[in-house]
Order: C-alpha cells, then sequence, then structure tokens
C-alpha cells in the first residue's frame, strides 16, 4: 500500500507500520516490522483482552466488586479513580475519567482470580496463541508493554476474526459502555460523548480525534504516548498499526489524521 510510506515523512528517527483485512491477510506494511517498539497506552487493548479470556473462562465477571467499583467500571474507564493515583474523584459511572490505576488494579484482581502473575496470563492466554513472539508485558498492565508492527497485526487480525473468545464478547468491548458520559480524551481535550468499550476507545462523534475525518463512528483501537497507535474500522474491514520511537505530540496530532485518511482512501479504491 503507497499511503503506508507517509510514515517515513514523519519528524522521527523510527516508524513502521500495517495495515491487515479483516480476514488477516496482511495488505501492506512499510519500516521495519521486527523492530520492537515500547507501545505505551497501545499496551491497553492487550491487556483487556486478556481480561476478555478471563470472563469467558468464568475466572472473574463483569459486575464483581473491585476496589472501588466493578471490573466493568475499570476496564471502561468509569470507576471514578483518578489517572494515576488511588484517590477517587467520582461515583462509579458518573464521569469517563481514563485511569491507569484502574486497569493496574483490574490486572490485580485476574491475577489473584487466576492465581497467575498477571504478564504471564497476559501471554498464556492472547500473546502465545496468537503467536506474538516479541511482544511482552514488561511493566504496568495500563502501559508497560513492548511489541512490534507483525504482533500487533495478528492481534489486530484477531479482534476483527475473534478465534481466543467469541465474537459476541468482542462486539460487547467494542461498543460503548455507559453511554452519554463526558469526559477528557488525553492529548484531545474534553470530549462531550467520551466514548469507550471494554478496553477499547470509540471514536463515535469525538472531535478532535486521532483517527482521520473518514474513520467511521465505529472505528475503535488505541494511542499511546510513545506515539504508537492501533485502529480497527468495521466499516471497511480492516486495521492499521503505526509505532514510531518519538512521544506523541503535535507532530503526531498533525500526521496522524492524514495519513488515516491516505490509509483508508486506499482501502476504499481497492
Amino acid at each position: 500500500m503507497q499511503s503506508l510510506r507517509a510514515v517515513s515523512r514523519w519528524p522521527v528517527e523510527n516508524a513502521a507500520t500495517g495495515v491487515v483485512s479483516a480476514d488477516g491477510r496482511v495488505l501492506g506494511t512499510f519500516g521495519d516490522v521486527e523492530r520492537r517498539f515500547p507501545l505505551a497506552s497501545v499496551t491497553k487493548p492487550l491487556t483487556a483482552y486478556a481480561v476478555l479470556v478471563a470472563v469467558e473462562e468464568g475466572a472473574v465477571e463483569w459486575d464483581q466488586p473491585v476496589g472501588p467499583a466493578t471490573l466493568r467500571h475499570l476496564i471502561a474507564h468509569t470507576s471514578g479513580l483518578a489517572f494515576d493515583s488511588d484517590k477517587v474523584q467520582a461515583p462509579p459511572g458518573e464521569r469517563r475519567i481514563y485511569s491507569n490505576t484502574g486497569f493496574e488494579v483490574m490486572a490485580a484482581f485476574v491475577e489473584s482470580a487466576t492465581e497467575i502473575p498477571f504478564a504471564d496470563y497476559l501471554t498464556e492466554a492472547v500473546l502465545a496463541p496468537l503467536g506474538m513472539t516479541s511482544t511482552a508485558l514488561t511493566g504496568s498492565p495500563a502501559a508497560g508493554a513492548v511489541s512490534t508492527v507483525s504482533d500487533l497485526l495478528r492481534f489486530a487480525a484477531e479482534v476483527q476474526s475473534p478465534r481466543l473468545v467469541s465474537a459476541e464478547l468482542v462486539a460487547e468491548a467494542t461498543s460503548v459502555q455507559f453511554p452519554g458520559l463526558k469526559g477528557v480524551l488525553p492529548g484531545y481535550g474534553s470530549q462531550r460523548h467520551n466514548d469507550w468499550g471494554l478496553g477499547f476507545e470509540i471514536k463515535s462523534d469525538k472531535s478532535p480525534h486521532w483517527t482521520g475525518a473518514g474513520s467511521s463512528p465505529r472505528t475503535f483501537g488505541h494511542f499511546g504516548q510513545s506515539g504508537t497507535f492501533l485502529w480497527v474500522d468495521p466499516a471497511v474491514g480492516a486495521a492499521c498499526v503505526a509505532l514510531a520511537d518519538r512521544p506523541f505530540g503535535e507532530w503526531a496530532v498533525a500526521a496522524w489524521p492524514p495519513f488515516t485518511d491516505g490509509v483508508l482512501a486506499e482501502l476504499g479504491a481497492r
């Protein structure tokens, strides 16, 4: 895909990208797709998927109390926990407060329920079955994974055509949970409808946003402060991964949306 070459013009030292269709075909790549990059918050969809496996296995349940809220509140950023502390800033379900702490509490709960260290559970439940051999959780389950474009394309294919969990559960995870909540989308300010699923951010009508002007409202995924993103757009039946080695900033705000629109235009022309 020629559109992927646009990453060569990003103001970064290293970048790699790829697109995978819903049937698992890699439609194109650019850059060193085997280079390992820190994912920052693109870790969260991986962590969330391990939690989906734990739910489907019956190890945990969405409505179980965990900390100040429930498992569902934690994974949907509605627990009320602050971004990076255990301070409770709102009652459960009332505000969308993006919380690394919430993901850490959630992972600790799964670890306790399964009696398996969470990093090991993630590997056993998600990474190993998908052949993601270059991916590892080396730090916080909210932001501490490293991976490659090749591995994340395998994950993006799984999310589009699930094998590890039921399609119904993935559909729930990529649908809006606790609709109508306001909140701040990090890097993009206050959003009237700050919609999230179960570990996946959903574009809906957010503006501004890190995806493209042509991205459908059903687009879901995540971006990370390390200069990384993964989106899935069901309207075009494809997903895109881009990893870079420069922290998120104005360069990404300027570069990412036109890049995504270029990818979408090429997909639409196929």
